[in-house]
């Protein structure tokens, strides 16, 4: 679901979908968004409550009244694809292909996941695993009966024993799997900086999006998280800061939502609720980004 033009900015946030899933459309308007990433459920538990058709059916005519030209589903934290433990394996592919029939529920048609990490079995295994994990998603009945929808992998900042820390691991896996057609990816721009990612100046952004094109292909990327880093280059730290207020720096997150590589894609925030003592930052940052953008047309 794209409906803006290359020349305008897709800028959007994740929200709480707690007033319901059709709430979360109403409050993203009300941030003057016109993209929308949301949990389907409780992301830090197993258990999904069946999303009620009538609910459904609401979120689907109220998304297509409305000015949203991206919406994208965030799958649970729990999803490991890369572990070696068959049963949280088995666990985690089972999650992933009920996450992509609940987007199709909806009517959305991209979900993003993070990989998992591989818990000391090893990079080449964990990649093994995820490729493993996918091809069971990709060639499941949800996935097929969903064919304008898209799975987007997202990079990580590298704690641990995570999968996609490194750009190369993302284009193996993807070059791994027998129809990797529906699969893109997400850039979070704090988990490339914190894996080492330079993202601070013009050049340094240049040059990651040169190794993520070599790795990856910029045809594959769909999204770009857009957030700034608590923590410095190379930390391997996943922590968001405002806009503007981390290690990456208003100069770098300049860059970046200007760069041409990245115009027309979406960019969503993934930012602190909370800013200065107040519970209002999706506005402060959302203005933030708007003010930097150069010669694109601003809702």
């Amino acid at each position: 679901m794209r409906k803006g033009s290359s020349q305008e900015l897709i800028l959007g946030c994740h929200l709480s979908i707690g007033k319901g899933f059709s709430a979360a459309i109403d409050a993203a308007e009300r941030l003057g968004n016109n993209a929308l990433q949301v949990f389907s459920h409780n992301a830090s538990a197993w258990k999904m409550k069946p999303i009620d058709p009538q609910a459904a059916e609401a979120f689907q005519k109220r998304l297509a009244s409305s000015s949203l030209c991206y919406v994208v589903i965030h799958t649970m934290y729990l999803l490991n694809l890369a572990t070696p433990d068959d049963s949280l394996f088995e666990r985690s592919v089972a999650a992933l292909i009920e996450e992509v029939s609940r987007a199709a529920t909806l009517g959305v048609d991209r979900v993003v996941t993070h990989l998992g990490a591989h818990v000391g079995g090893g990079v080449e295994a964990g990649i093994g695993r995820v490729i493993e994990g996918l091809e069971r998603v990709i060639s499941s009945p949800s996935f097929a009966s969903a064919p304008d929808l898209r799975l987007l992998l997202e990079n990580t900042a590298g704690a641990g024993t995570t999968i996609g820390t490194d750009f190369s691991e993302i284009g193996a896996i993807i070059s791994g799997l027998s129809d990797p057609s529906r699969i893109g990816v997400c850039l979070d721009t704090c988990h490339a900086f914190a894996a080492g990612y330079d993202l601070r100046d013009r050049s340094a952004v240049d040059r990651t999006i040169g190794v993520f094109d070599d790795a990856i292909g910029l045809e594959r990327l769909d999204l770009v998280h857009l957030n700034d880093s608590v923590f410095p280059l190379g930390s391997r730290k996943d922590r968001h800061a405002h806009i503007g207020r981390g290690e990456i720096g208003i100069e770098g997150m300049r860059e970046i939502v200007n760069h041409p590589a990245l115009t027309g894609l979406p960019f969503i925030l993934e930012t602190p609720k909370e800013i200065d003592g107040r519970a209002d930052a999706d506005p402060i940052n959302l203005a933030v980004v708007r003010e930097l953008i150069e010669g694109r047309e601003v809702r």
